[in-house]
């Protein structure tokens, strides 16, 4: 993995600062003094000159081995990618004749979505003359959203976009 030449932080000899607060390796302050002299503590107890909060006046060094930190730093970054949840959109198709044992099917899917912490798209594709009654599709959509509304949230509500009409749904939150 690269890291920018922004995100990476001025060790050593690439502090250009005339004066900076050093960190000891310990963690304890040891004051405002110059860079040389900050660089020549480092070199002393064998380890880098980290900048580590290049905003702050004057700016925050601190004594630290820097091989080690990056190392803990990926190891960090790895563990939060590990750790994250991507929402995905799953969708639900329905028609307008659906019969009672098929919703209540979709229902469960939606369910079962909605659990596993992903949105949930309701979708209904209007054919041929089923187009002059999208009444009968909003109908569908609120008695959809009517059978999750104890577990779901209706995000968008239903809106007829060409020949389909789409409803967007997601997960109540926990109390």
């Amino acid at each position: 993995m690269a890291i920018s030449k922004e995100q990476q932080a001025q060790i050593n000899d690439d502090i250009r600062e005339e004066e900076v607060r050093v960190i000891g390796s310990d963690g304890t302050q040891l004051g405002i003094m110059s860079s040389d002299a900050a660089l020549a503590m480092a070199d002393e107890a064998e380890l880098d000159l980290v900048m580590i909060a290049p905003q702050a006046k004057p700016p925050v060094c601190k004594i630290m081995d820097y091989g080690k930190f990056r190392f803990e730093q990926q190891k960090k970054e790895k563990e939060a990618r590990k750790n994250q949840h991507v929402v995905e959109i799953k969708e639900i198709r329905l028609s307008l004749g659906i019969d009672t044992h098929d919703f209540e099917t979709k229902v469960g899917h939606a369910e079962r979505f909605l659990k596993g912490g992903d949105k949930v798209k309701v979708s209904i594709r209007f054919r041929g003359r089923e187009m002059g009654h999208p009444e009968h599709g909003l109908e569908l959509m609120k008695r959809f959203a009517e059978a999750l509304a104890e577990k779901a949230i209706v995000e968008k509500p239903a809106k007829l976009e060409g020949r389909n009409m789409l409803m967007f749904l997601v997960a109540r939150p926990a109390k």
